[in-house]
C-alpha cells in the first residue's frame, strides 16, 4: 500500500520576508520584493534590479555557522530551521522524543549552487594568489553544500540529497521526498531548494540572453506575469524547505497538518538547452502524469500557482499546457503567480511557491498576481488579481517548475 505524505512543517526567506507568516502577509496583501540594486557592479550591467532577501542571513545565524556557508547555504538553514520548529520537532528534541536520525533525510535542491563562494575563490586566486584560498572553498561551493549542512545540524541519517534541475530544481527536491517516504527509505524529510544568484557574472549572462527585465525604473513593476508588456524575468533570491512525513508518522506524534502531497510528475522537453517547447507538449505530460500518481481529475483542481517568469513564450506556453492538460476543467482553476512579487528564486523558486501553493489550500485563500494590467489574448487563463477566496469542502492545486534543459515538474497536493 502507497504511503501518504503530508506536509508539516514551513520555512523561507525569501524577497518578501524573511520567515514564512510574512512571506505570506507579504504575498497576500501584493507587496512586491524588486528593487533596485545597490551593488557598485550593478550599474555596469543593462539590468539593476533584483528581488533580494528582506532579511539577511547573518541576522539569524550564528556568526561562525554562516562564515563557513555559501549565501545559498545560508538561507537553506534558516529555512530548513524555521521548518523544523513549524513542524514541532524541534520541540520534540528538546523533550527527548525526536524522530529516529536513520529515519530522517534532506532533498535540498539548487539550480547553480555555490556560485557566489566559487566566484570570490577565483578572484581571491586571480589578485592575491593561491594561497589565500579558502581551504573552505570546495566544501561551500560544492552544489550539495547546502543540503550537506541542513543534514549535519539536523542529523539527517537516512539520505542527503541535491537535486540539479535549474529551475524545476526546488519541486523536484520535494518530489524526490515523497518517493523517498513512499518507499519506505525515510519517515521524515526535509525538502525544497534554495538559490543565492544575485552577482554580477550570472546576472550578465542572463541579461546577455536577453531573459532579464530591463525596467528599472519601476522595480516593483517589472516582473509582469501574462501581461503583454512584460520583457523578461527578475532574478530573486532565497530558500524553501518544507518538512514531509508519512500520514502515520505525522498522526502518530499529533502533529499539524497543512496538506498532503497528493503526487508529481517529472518530464524532459528534449527540445531546446534554453527555449521551452512552444507547445507546451513535456509541460502538459507534467501536469497530466502528476493527476494520474494523485488520482485526481481535470476538475479536481481549484487552484494553480504557476511557474510564470514573466518571459514572453514561457508564460504563454505554460498557458497553453494548463489549458491542454485540464481541457475546459481549466476554467475553475483559480491560478496566479506569485513570482510578480518575489522575482524568479531559480532552484529555490519551486519550493516557494509550493509553500504558497499549501497556505492558499490551508487558508483557502489565492494570493494575486500584480503588475496584470493588460493580460495577454493568448493567455486563456482565470488569473487571480486580488487575494481570491477558495470554497469550503475537498480541494486540490497544482504547482508548476520548468527549467533550462527541457525540465518539467509538476506537483499536486490535497487539503486533508
Amino acid at each position: 500500500m502507497t504511503r501518504t505524505v503530508v506536509v508539516t512543517g514551513l520555512g523561507t526567506t525569501s524577497p518578501v520576508g524573511g520567515d514564512v507568516p510574512t512571506t505570506w502577509e507579504s504575498l497576500l496583501a501584493g507587496r512586491s520584493g524588486i528593487a533596485r540594486m545597490t551593488h557598485e557592479w550593478a550599474e555596469q550591467l543593462n539590468t539593476h534590479i533584483a528581488g533580494e532577501v528582506a532579511v539577511e542571513p547573518t541576522e539569524v545565524l550564528e556568526r561562525v555557522q554562516a562564515r563557513r556557508l555559501d549565501r545559498s547555504g545560508q538561507f537553506a538553514m534558516v529555512a530548513a530551521l524555521e521548518a523544523w520548529a513549524d513542524s514541532g520537532l524541534a520541540a520534540a528534541d528538546e523533550s527527548g522524543s525526536g524522530p529516529d536520525r536513520e529515519r530522517v533525510a534532506v532533498a535540498c535542491a539548487t539550480g547553480i549552487g555555490g556560485v557566489t563562494t566559487l566566484l570570490a575563490s577565483y578572484d581571491a586566486l586571480i589578485t592575491k594568489g593561491p594561497r589565500r584560498v579558502s581551504p573552505l572553498a570546495v566544501p561551500m561551493l560544492m552544489p550539495n553544500s547546502a543540503a550537506a549542512n541542513v543534514g549535519l545540524r539536523i542529523g539527517a541519517k537516512a539520505a542527503v540529497s541535491a537535486p540539479v534541475s535549474a529551475c524545476a530544481s526546488g519541486n523536484e527536491g520535494i518530489a524526490l521526498a515523497v518517493d523517498m517516504i513512499r518507499l519506505g527509505r525515510a519517515d521524515v524529510v526535509l525538502a525544497g531548494g534554495t538559490e543565492a544568484a544575485i552577482h554580477a557574472l550570472p546576472m550578465a549572462a542572463f541579461g546577455n540572453m536577453m531573459a532579464l527585465s530591463r525596467r528599472n525604473d519601476a522595480p516593483e513593476l517589472a516582473s509582469r506575469p501574462w501581461d503583454v508588456d512584460r520583457d523578461g524575468f527578475v532574478l530573486g533570491e532565497g530558500a524553501g524547505i518544507l518538512v514531509l512525513e508519512s500520514a502515520e508518522h505525522a498522526a502518530a506524534r499529533g502533529a499539524r497538518i497543512y496538506a498532503e502531497v497528493a503526487g508529481a510528475g517529472i518530464t524532459a522537453d528534449s527540445h531546446d538547452i534554453a527555449q521551452p517547447d512552444p507547445q507546451g507538449l513535456g509541460a502538459t505530460r507534467a501536469i497530466t502524469l502528476a493527476l494520474a500518481e494523485s488520482s485526481l481529475e481535470p476538475g479536481d483542481i481549484h487552484h494553480i500557482n504557476a511557474h510564470a517568469t514573466s518571459t514572453p513564450q514561457g508564460d504563454v506556453t505554460e498557458a497553453l499546457a494548463i489549458r491542454n492538460a485540464l481541457g475546459a476543467a481549466a476554467d475553475q482553476a483559480v491560478v496566479t503567480a506569485t513570482k510578480s512579487m518575489t522575482g524568479h528564486l531559480l532552484g529555490a523558486a519551486g519550493a516557494l511557491e509550493s509553500i504558497a501553493t499549501i497556505l492558499a489550500l490551508y487558508h483557502r485563500v489565492v494570493p494575486p498576481t500584480i503588475n496584470l494590467d493588460n493580460q495577454d489574448a493568448a493567455v486563456e487563463l482565470d488569473i487571480a488579481t486580488k487575494p481570491r477566496d477558495l470554497p469550503s469542502g475537498d480541494l486540490a492545486a497544482l504547482n508548476n517548475s520548468f527549467g533550462f534543459g527541457g525540465h518539467n515538474v509538476a506537483l499536486a497536493f490535497r487539503t486533508v
